[in-house]
C-alpha cells in the first residue's frame, strides 16, 4: 500500500468516526517543477534556467509568498532528449505538481506539454523558441521567450542588410528547434534576394566536420549561418578556421554559451549571435544582479531572467485568481493581465505568447564576452 493510499484510507477513518463529511490534504506549499537539462551537452543552458526560477522562488517567498503559501521549486532532469523528457512529465504528474518552468530544448518541450495539456498542468518555457509549440490551441502552454518565427527574419534581415553576403550556406542540427530556426533564416535571405547555395543538415552531436568544410569551400560560401547549440558549432568553427574556410559565422540563442568559446577558442572571435535583450545589463535590474552574484551565479547566460519571469507571472496570477488548485483560472489570469518582470512587461497572447519580444545582434568574443553588432 502506498503513501497516499494510506493516508486517503486513514482520513477516512477519522472523518467517519467523528461524523464529518471528509477531508482533505492542505499543503503550505506550492511546488513549481523546473524541468530541463541538467546533464548532457547543453546542461549549461538548464542551469541558466534554474538558478532564474530559483532566485524568482527565493525572493517571492522572502516577500511573504502567495496566498500564504511558500513556494518550492523541484528539479527533473530531461538531458534535452524527447524521450526522458516524456518519462519527467509523467513523473511530475504522478508527484501531483501543477505547474512547470521549462522545458529548455524545444524538441523536449513539445511531447511534454501534450501530458501537460491532458493533466491540467500550466507550464511555461523560458526558453523553447519553436512556434509549434504553442500552435495547437492549448490553454495551459506559455512561455516568456520569443520565436523562431521573430529570431529567424532577425538573423536574416541582418545578414541581408548588413553582411550582404553573394552566397550563403545554412546549416542545422536536424532537430525541431535548430532546423526551424535555419529554416527561417533561410525563408528571410531568399526573400531578400540572397543565395543560400548549401542548405545541409549535420547530426547532433558528431565531431569531425571536413566533409562538410569541404562542401562549403567547394560551394564557394562566404557566410555560414548554423541553426542548433553551441557542441557543434564550436568544433564547426574551430575546423573551419583549422581548413581554412574563412568566412564569417552566425548562429542562434542555442550557440550563446560561454562553453562555445572554450570550445572553438579565437575561432569564436566575430561570431554573430541573436539573443535575448541583455537584461542584466538593464540599469534596473541591478539589485536582482546583484544578488545572483551574491550567491557565485552568472545572471548573464539568454534563460536567466526569462525563467525568473515565468515564476513571477505564474506567482502573481495564483494571488489574482486566490487559489492554486484551479491552473485554468490561473491560466486565465496569465491572459487577461499585464506583468511588470525584469523582462519588461510581459503581456500573453491566445496562444501563450508574448505579445512583444525582441531578439538583438551581438558579436561575440573570444574571451566569452558580447558587444552588440555594428
Amino acid at each position: 500500500m502506498n503513501n497516499t493510499i494510506r493516508r486517503t484510507l486513514l482520513c477516512t477513518a477519522i472523518a467517519a468516526f467523528f461524523g464529518l463529511s471528509g477531508c482533505s490534504e492542505q499543503s503550505d506549499t506550492i511546488k513549481i517543477a523546473l524541468a530541463g537539462p541538467t546533464t548532457g551537452a547543453v546542461a549549461q543552458y538548464g542551469e541558466m534556467q534554474i538558478i532564474g526560477a530559483k532566485m524568482a522562488v527565493e525572493q517571492i517567498n522572502k516577500a511573504g509568498g502567495v496566498i500564504g503559501k511558500q513556494l518550492e521549486a523541484v528539479v527533473y532532469d530531461d538531458a534535452c532528449d524527447p524521450k526522458q523528457a516524456v518519462a519527467v512529465a509523467n513523473k511530475i504528474v504522478n508527484d501531483k505538481i501543477k505547474y512547470v518552468v521549462g522545458h529548455l530544448c524545444s524538441s523536449s518541450t513539445q511531447p511534454a506539454s501534450d501530458i501537460y495539456e491532458d493533466d491540467g498542468i500550466l507550464m511555461i518555457t523560458a526558453a523553447s523558441t519553436s512556434p509549434d509549440i504553442t500552435s495547437r490551441g492549448y490553454k495551459l502552454v506559455f512561455r516568456t521567450i520569443g520565436l523562431d518565427s521573430m529570431q529567424g527574419p532577425t538573423a536574416g534581415n541582418y545578414i541581408a542588410e548588413r553582411i550582404k553576403p553573394s552566397n550563403v550556406a545554412v546549416i542545422h542540427d536536424k532537430q525541431q528547434y535548430g532546423e526551424g530556426i535555419a529554416t527561417a533564416v533561410k525563408e528571410t535571405l531568399e526573400s531578400k534576394g540572397i543565395q543560400v547555395g548549401v542548405f545541409e543538415g549535420i547530426n547532433a552531436g558528431d565531431k569531425d566536420f571536413s566533409a562538410l568544410i569541404a562542401k562549403l569551400k567547394q560551394a564557394n560560401v562566404d557566410f555560414v549561418y548554423y541553426g542548433g547549440y553551441h557542441p557543434e558549432l564550436g568544433l564547426l568553427l574551430r575546423q573551419a578556421r583549422e581548413k581554412g574556410l574563412d568566412v564569417k559565422f552566425m548562429g542562434p540563442e542555442g550557440v550563446g554559451n560561454k562553453e562555445l568559446s572554450a570550445i572553438a577558442g579565437p575561432a569564436s572571435e566575430g561570431l554573430l549571435v541573436t539573443l535575448p535583450k541583455s537584461f542584466d545589463q538593464d540599469p534596473k535590474n541591478q539589485a536582482l544582479v546583484e544578488a545572483f552574484k551574491a550567491k557565485n551565479e552568472d545572471p548573464s547566460g539568454p534563460f536567466v531572467f526569462p525563467a525568473y519571469a515565468a515564476v513571477q507571472v505564474i506567482a502573481e496570477s495564483i494571488a489574482k485568481v486566490g487559489d492554486d488548485s484551479d491552473t485554468a483560472k490561473v491560466a486565465a489570469a496569465l491572459r487577461s493581465n499585464t506583468f511588470d518582470t525584469p523582462t519588461g512587461t510581459l503581456a500573453f497572447d491566445e496562444k501563450g505568447d508574448l505579445k512583444d519580444f525582441s531578439f538583438v545582434v551581438y558579436e561575440w568574443h573570444e574571451d566569452a564576452t558580447k558587444t552588440l553588432a555594428e
